[in-house]
């Protein structure tokens, strides 16, 4: 296959070009900086500015697949300035991405768009399932930032493509995110579950997240998909499981949601939202997981980290 990836040098991204690689299929990515248009070789960097509407168009050249990852994170300080540009960075790279491959129909062989979303777009609930049928609404920040992000995904569906989206768990990998902010006070003993520990965590580990989204390419699977592991965990879990990774004791008490307010103000949400979310349709597509367990899964991430 040949495939064009947006967000290609982030966590993510980059396993995505490694493994696109290593099963021998032709990687074209999009970059804002031109000091990146080599750093994934053999890979080839094209640029764009999605801010400004441009884009070398020549990235379309014989795609068959594109994986759309781009967007910034959403472990920063929500600040108001910051909010827009995590909801902008989402939607006006997509926007520029479905109405430059409309335009350039003649250079590509697009046949499949498989698209990043998340699983914020889920209401938060202790108790409940959920379902890529699941009802959302935009009753949260995150919720709103992804339906929008979703609607502007369905643009694809002008260019008569199989569209897929993966709504991403929390990703388990040890060169950042949520084990890169954990590590150092798991290490330190000082480990600890925020407000009642038991609000659901749904995860994956990198490896399994990578092979899903070449898996959606290859099978051509349609639809919505959750990408998270068969065995979701509460907060408590899976803050005990990595001090286990790390050989190191469990013993604090719940940290008070009030205090993480004030810590990180409204990103708090992030970890005191809870979100029991199943694996079982992509499953059913016949997709096996590698780490479908929390404590195995840190073990491998901490031990070749």
């Amino acid at each position: 296959m040949k495939l064009l990836i947006t967000g290609a040098t982030g966590h993510i991204g980059k396993e995505i070009v490694s493994k696109a690689h290593e099963l021998g299929h032709i990687v074209h990515f999009l970059t804002t900086r031109s000091s990146e248009i080599n750093s994934l070789a053999p890979a080839k960097g094209f640029l764009w500015c999605p801010d400004q509407g441009e884009m070398d168009i020549k990235c379309f050249e014989g795609v068959e697949v594109v994986m759309h990852l781009a967007g910034a994170s959403v472990s920063k300080r929500w600040t108001s300035a910051y909010k827009d540009k995590i909801r902008s960075s989402r939607i006006i790279p997509t926007q520029l991405l479905v109405q430059e491959a409309e335009k350039n129909k003649n250079l590509h062989q697009i046949r499949h768009v498989i698209s990043a979303s998340a699983i914020g777009i889920y209401p938060s609930d202790f108790n409940k399932m959920m379902k890529e049928d699941a009802k959302v609404t935009s009753n949260s920040f995150l919720a709103s930032v992804v339906i929008d992000w979703e609607k502007e995904v369905d643009r694809f569906e002008l260019l008569g493509v199989t569209l897929s989206k993966i709504r991403i768990g929390l990703v388990l990998t040890p060169k950042g995110g949520v084990m890169q902010t954990l590590k150092l006070p798991t290490l330190l003993g000082l480990g600890a579950a925020f407000g009642s520990g038991q609000q659901g965590q749904s995860w994956i580990h990198i490896d399994d997240l990578v092979e899903m989204f070449l898996f959606v390419a290859q099978e051509q699977c349609e639809g919505i998909f959750n990408a998270v592991a068969p065995n979701p965990v509460s907060q408590n879990e899976f803050m005990k499981a990595l001090a286990k990774a790390y050989n190191r004791p469990y013993f604090m008490p719940p940290l008070p949601a009030f205090l993480l307010y004030l810590l990180v103000g409204e990103m708090g949400q992030l970890v005191l939202d809870s979100h029991w979310v199943s694996a079982q349709k992509i499953k059913d597509k016949g997709f096996n997981f590698k780490y479908p367990e929390i404590v195995s899964a840190y073990e491998n991430l901490v031990s070749n980290s």
